[in-house]
């Protein structure tokens, strides 16, 4: 039977890391389900804001800290995390609440990518415990600290199995003081593709562009000042050439539409496992047409694609001959990474060796 270790001290977690010889699976708030095969290290022992400046825009966290304590920090001082992280556990079925540690690992980053930038953009420092058991700090609060190996980015979107992350320091931003969302109804998939790199193609400053695919509907988000949003959202509309109504959602019904989609309700009562797919915004139509899907979200103007599948499909029966990556990230046991580039396989397998030389972190994890 597996065991679960939990640690409130970063010592402790190297010491025994140290002395691990069998894989272990890292866990956070397993948002994404757990592993039932390995042990697991727990590392929601290791929580709380360790500095927070707001006229800086930077906080400093330990990686178990839930990203619900975080943005409700942020808040309270009118700022966010600019990169807007998608939460899965709704549509994976899964109870819990997401780390912002876990939020790091995975770069999970949300609708506002495309304008903000995704969330290892807005990582400035980490710590975190190596294969080796060795205690690393790489980084630092500023923007300016980028000398000598950036494992800082490396870090961000690893999944943990390059180190176990004890610490964060990232850059945050003011939240918007209003917002509006156009709606495009009644429009298949090609369509909402030209509307939304249209929308992206203006001066307006888009912040958000996303296609309900049973809905029929497009989301087009502006954000900023009460008065820029408004002349923004008026001159939108009169440059968008679509034979349809576009309505509009201002503030809190705006922000309650990007919840949703943030939290990909569209497909959270689904059954099946949860695909995200990522590939060049003209080819999100092709998917939806080749997969015969009547139901997901396509976010980034179509670049990423989240469908409910059948278990038992791969990344290529999902990809084709399309350019692409494929993610299932309902596996228990092992994400089904598409990595079919040889040299990046070879890169992948030989940072893996030289952070985690015993091959302990998340077995079979982007394998």
């Amino acid at each position: 039977m597996s065991q679960t270790f939990k640690f409130k001290d970063e010592q402790d977690l190297a010491g025994f890391v140290q002395e691990r010889v069998d894989p272990v699976f890292i866990t956070g708030g397993q948002t994404r389900g757990v592993d039932l095969k390995h042990d697991r290290v727990d590392m929601t022992g290791l929580s709380g804001v360790v500095d927070y400046e707001p006229g800086a825009l930077t906080m400093v966290a330990k990686a178990g800290t839930t990203l619900q304590h975080i943005e409700e920090v942020l808040k309270a001082e009118g700022q966010q995390l600019a990169f807007e992280p998608t939460i899965l556990n709704t549509a994976l079925g899964t109870s819990g609440a997401s780390t912002i540690g876990g939020v790091l690992a995975t770069n999970a980053s949300g609708p506002r990518r495309i304008q903000a930038g995704a969330a290892r953009d807005f990582l400035l420092g980490v710590r975190y415990v190596d294969g080796h058991g060795n205690v690393i700090k790489n980084g630092g609060r500023v923007m300016k600290n980028v000398t000598g190996y950036d494992i800082v980015k490396l870090m961000a979107g690893s999944w943990g199995t390059l180190g176990l992350l004890s610490e964060v320091s990232f850059k945050v931003l003011p939240m918007p003081t209003a917002q509006a969302t156009l709606v495009i109804s009644g429009i298949n998939a090609d369509v909402a593709v030209d509307v939304m790199s249209a929308s992206l193609n203006t001066a307006f400053d888009v912040t958000g562009v996303a296609y309900d695919i049973a809905a029929q509907c497009a989301y087009v988000r502006l954000e900023g000042f009460e008065q820029s949003v408004k002349y923004r959202t008026k001159s939108l509309i009169d440059t968008l050439t679509v034979d349809r109504e576009i309505a509009v959602l201002e503030n809190d019904d705006s922000a309650a539409a990007w919840s949703s989609i943030r939290m990909l309700s569209a497909i959270s009562n689904q059954r099946g496992d949860l695909w995200k797919i990522s590939v060049r915004p003209t080819d999100g139509p092709q998917i939806v047409q080749k997969l015969g899907l009547i139901s997901g979200i396509m976010d980034w103007s179509g670049g990423l694609i989240w469908a409910k599948m059948d278990a038992g499909k791969t990344a290529r029966d999902i990809l084709g001959d399309i350019e692409g990556h494929a993610i299932n990230l309902s596996a228990k046991t092992g994400l089904k990474f598409s990595n079919t580039n040889p040299a990046l396989a070879h890169l992948q397998g030989a940072l893996r060796e030289k952070f985690d030389p015993k091959g302990i972190f998340n077995p079979g994890l982007m394998g």
